[in-house]
């Protein structure tokens, strides 16, 4: 499919339960496609939306109105109205997601953790740990570390972990929240590699990058998320 995800007159608010129930709105009318092999970042002011447009994306929020769709296998899918078993499958087949934190799991090695994803989708847990191994090496988590849990790890050692663990699959869409944020200069570059041969690969992207130089190198198109402002901005 040459578009995979399109985004449709998609409005968000909360309703906050200990100000007396007020309803605060965060964006309206959020429309928006993504092509094959495009890398799209959305952009604008620090609580305009831009989490909240990608959390809604991956069906982490619920929407007010509107469609999100997506190319799931065959079939057309309306993110904003598929059942939570629906939602998970899409998650595992199709779109995948960088946020900025690491779910760290006790007792699981960086390598697992890296690999669990493939492993979920059927593959063999040995070819796994060698997709991660790659991954790990590029950027550059000395192998000491890959069969310890992260939980001990740094921030900027627990996010490369979080972004191999993202990058390892061939989902057709995936997410990016802010992967380079705990990141160095070296690395860096390495993310904005990554992303590179994700495009040509033909998988849609959407993000959100605070590092200019990042955002400059990887951004096909900039959406800018005041166009959809209601109201008073959220975080």
């Amino acid at each position: 499919m040459a578009t995979p995800l399109v985004v449709s007159e998609v409005a968000k608010s909360f309703t906050m339960h200990l100000r007396d129930g007020i309803r605060l709105p965060v964006v309206a009318d959020v429309s928006f496609s993504i092509k094959a092999g495009e890398c799209a970042v959305l952009g604008g002011p620090s609580g305009a939306g831009k989490s909240s447009i990608l959390k809604m994306v991956y069906g982490n929020y619920a929407v007010d109105q509107g469609q999100i769709i997506v190319k799931h296998g065959d079939q057309l899918i309306d993110l904003a109205s598929a059942s939570p078993r629906t939602v998970l499958q899409i998650r595992r087949d199709t779109i995948g997601y960088v946020s900025q934190f690491l779910r760290t799991v006790p007792r699981v090695s960086a390598l697992d953790v890296v690999g669990e994803p493939l492993v979920a989708r059927g593959e063999k847990r040995e070819i796994a740990r060698e997709r991660a191994s790659d991954l790990l090496s590029r950027l550059n988590l000395p192998e000491r570390l890959w069969s310890l849990p992260p939980a001990t790890f740094s921030g900027g050692e627990q996010q490369r972990v979080n972004i191999a663990r993202g990058f390892i699959t061939d989902h057709p869409v995936l997410l990016l929240d802010e992967p380079t944020a705990s990141l160095d200069a070296r690395n860096r570059e390495v993310v904005i590699g990554l992303i590179g041969e994700k495009k040509k690969a033909g998988v849609a992207l959407l993000g959100i990058f605070h590092d200019a130089d990042v955002r400059e190198a990887v951004a096909d198109r900039i959406i800018d998320v005041t166009d959809f402002a209601a109201g008073k901005l959220a975080a």
